[in-house]
């Protein structure tokens, strides 16, 4: 079953919870999130810190650097603050190994005007060094699935019992080494139908796209003089291996009213044959530095 989910970037902690206490372990998570937004909405970027799970608070950094954006202080730069879960029923409780998830139904509010509806929101966590730390939240917009609303509402839990963005997995990513700060942003952009594909800036950033159409943030931007891309292209199940692709990667201005500049570009048409593998590069010379800061 198809349906959209949307990732809010949070990050928390919570105390170790005993494994035969579900209903305590809820409960607990709970009133860990409700901190977490407290935390977020005073701008205490220490307790942000001491309560984001590593690998998270790593990812986090990376993109902000990436971006050319202040570390910590622009965690806290949201359009809106974090959804509170009042209002809200606990409708799934997971746990596996060092990772719980939670899953609540109703009137998700992002205060960004409007009337909510009833939605899914799902709350990610992982156990480090013995201590509970908040991961994610993903949003799940139920105006798509309007029997799997009337079931939540009604009591019936079968959606969020089956559906595997609402189990705790069990693993937990790797820590990213930190990237320097970006001098210039780049952005990679894929289109895939049909396709995924795999990029690879500089040995640092990396990205998957599967049948997307979507642009990532370059890890540590470009940088000065050559810079080494490869990418790799394979079917996915129900592909026809003949659809378009289009790989690029963008160099976006700091300077206004200058458009992102094409700095590597890969296009094939529909039919046209598309190779597994590529290695490529690209150039930030003097004259293309220009325009992109001042």
């Amino acid at each position: 079953m198809s349906h959209r989910i949307v990732a809010i970037s949070c990050l928390l902690s919570l105390m170790p919870l005993a494994a035969q206490q579900p209903g305590a372990d809820a409960a607990v998570l709970k009133a860990t999130y409700e901190g977490w937004r407290r935390a977020i909405i005073n701008k205490d970027a220490r307790t942000w810190q001491s309560l984001t799970a590593g690998y998270r608070q790593a990812e986090v950094r990376n993109r902000l650097v990436s971006e050319k954006r202040p570390f910590p202080a622009a965690v806290f730069q949201l359009p809106a603050p974090p959804p509170t879960l009042d209002g809200l029923k606990l409708v799934h409780f997971s746990q596996k190994g060092p990772t719980a998830k939670t899953s609540w139904f109703g009137k998700v509010d992002f205060g960004i005007g409007g009337a909510p509806t009833d939605n899914l929101l799902v709350l990610s966590f992982i156990q480090e060094a013995g201590r509970w730390k908040y991961d994610r939240a993903d949003f799940v917009n139920l105006a798509a699935l309007p029997e799997v609303r009337t079931e939540l509402a009604a009591g019936n839990l079968r959606y969020v019992q089956e559906t595997p963005e609402c189990q705790a997995t069990g693993i937990v990513p790797p820590t990213a080494a930190p990237v320097p700060p970006a001098k210039y942003i780049a952005k990679v952009y894929v289109f895939s139908p049909g396709r995924e594909v795999n990029v690879q800036v500089n040995q640092i950033s990396r990205h998957r796209f599967a049948n997307a159409k979507e642009a990532e943030v370059v890890m540590g931007g470009a940088r000065d003089g050559q810079n080494q891309i490869t990418y790799t292209v394979k079917p996915l199940e129900g592909g026809t291996g003949k659809e378009a692709l289009a790989i690029r990667v963008y160099l976006m201005s700091q300077i206004p009213g200058t458009k992102p500049i094409i700095a590597f570009e890969r296009v094939f048409k529909e039919g046209e044959a598309v190779k597994g593998f590529e290695t490529g590069a690209f150039a930030v010379d003097p004259a293309t530095a220009a325009k992109l800061v001042r």
